[in-house]
């Protein structure tokens, strides 16, 4: 794992600004639920994580949720949607950190953000059929909803919302990649020196 010194967490602290700003700018998806929306905050951990290793990716995914909840606040009182934020974008952005370093290859970057769109739309699928959805509600006072309500909520609106979300982070994150390639890659390097 790659010490942080100095410049990393100055660097982090701008990604995690810029992810919080992000956070901001965000729309949903018909026709899906309103409350599922779609926002390029990952973007800077993905950057972050390529530059100074997952720690920092985590630490970007991290600063922008509590930042976040500290400017925001969350409609549950408790910040479930910002646990639910920080989760997702860590098992987006940890899979696809790793698959990359894996295969190494110009090609390699869209294959892995594809693995990191997967798992975690596959992961979040299983969390808000879990926790998160039972969690709103009860704090929230939605209605009640029967297991299988909640299951085909989950199959037909979680899981495809989140594919769908992952592949327009993917295409948009690979479109900043190919300009700022070399500067990431340089920016890794002089780390590693």
């Amino acid at each position: 794992m790659r010490k942080l010194n100095t410049k990393s967490f100055v660097a982090i602290g701008m990604l995690s600004s810029l992810s919080f700003v992000l956070m901001l700018i965000k729309f949903p998806i018909p026709p899906f639920p309103a409350y599922l929306t779609v926002d390029f905050s990952d973007i800077p951990a993905l950057i972050a994580g390529l530059m100074y290793g997952p720690l920092a990716a985590v630490l970007v995914e991290l600063i922008k949720n509590f930042i976040d909840y500290l400017m925001i606040g969350s409609e549950a009182g408790i910040p479930i949607g910002n646990f639910a934020n920080f989760i997702a974008g860590i098992v987006f952005v940890l899979p696809t950190y790793f698959v990359f370093k894996k295969l190494n290859k110009n090609w390699g970057l869209a294959v892995s953000l594809v693995a990191g769109t997967i798992f975690m739309s596959v992961f979040m699928s299983i969390l808000n059929y879990v926790a998160i959805l039972p969690a709103y509600i009860i704090l929230l006072g939605w209605d009640p909803m029967s297991t299988s309500a909640l299951r085909q909520l989950v199959v037909a609106a979680i899981l495809p919302f989140n594919m769908i979300k992952g592949l327009i982070v993917t295409v948009i994150f690979l479109l900043i990649y190919t300009r700022m390639r070399n500067w990431i890659e340089k920016q890794a390097v002089y780390k590693n020196a």
